[in-house]
């Protein structure tokens, strides 16, 4: 494809290393509830979704299991120890620095994130004034990932077609919304939650490349 006119990034798992941490706490506290999913199973059902959608998905699945809700105290639970071991633990996902030097057309940030957690990402790993201020979570829009709203709100701040946007993501649910947003979709596994088999989800679900790292994002730019 020739070179896009605008680059939007997802941010965990694409900027920040933050799912690793997220999925750890979340796996755990989900299980004393008694749910418990196989790793793969998870990541593809999960990953990418707005905390809302999270928590109403294992609400349901609580409820035709075990005939009732989920207790609400577990998802207050998840996020504040999830923010408190980002707070800690966060790191830029490697190379992410380098390759934001090189791009020059329009980039935008399109995150699932909470708009106060993804303030807080972007100043951790130094990456917020590189993107300010087209930074965006989705409870900005109707809908969160895998609905391509987020992605087409981005592009109409940006004020580039959506036909002519790339998104980078890292989850199937976020390459089914960049689809859906008839943007090209490419996928990306150099964060540390990245298993074997993802590169082959995210072309399944429709990205169009899938790249390793950073640098190798950096040389497609070039050709």
């Amino acid at each position: 494809m020739p070179q896009p006119t605008a680059l939007i990034f997802d941010c965990d798992g694409v900027l920040v290393d933050s799912e690793a941490i997220v999925m750890r706490i979340e796996q755990a506290a989900i299980a004393e509830a008694g749910l418990s999913y196989a790793p793969q199973d998870y990541a593809t059902k999960f990953t990418g979704l707005s905390y809302d959608d999270f928590f109403a998905t294992l609400d349901a699945e609580h409820r035709t299991r075990f005939g009732r809700p989920l207790d609400r105290s577990l998802y207050e639970r998840i996020k504040d120890d999830s923010v408190a071991a980002m707070e800690r633990e966060l790191e830029a996902v490697p190379g992410i620095a380098e390759l934001v030097e090189i791009v020059t057309v329009p980039t935008a940030v399109a995150s699932s994130s909470f708009p106060d957690s993804l303030v807080m990402k972007l100043r951790k790993t130094g990456l917020y004034d590189r993107f300010a201020p087209h930074i965006y979570s989705t409870k900005l829009v109707p809908n969160g990932k895998p609905a391509p709203d987020i992605f087409l709100y981005a592009a109409e701040k940006l004020g580039v077609p959506a036909k002519d946007c790339v998104v980078l993501e890292d989850s199937v649910n976020g390459i089914c919304a960049a689809v859906d947003a008839g943007m090209t979709a490419w996928g990306f596994t150099g964060a540390g939650h990245a298993d074997p088999e993802l590169a082959q989800r995210l072309t399944a679900a429709g990205a169009e490349s899938v790249f390793d790292s950073h640098a190798a994002i950096a040389l497609r730019l070039r050709e």
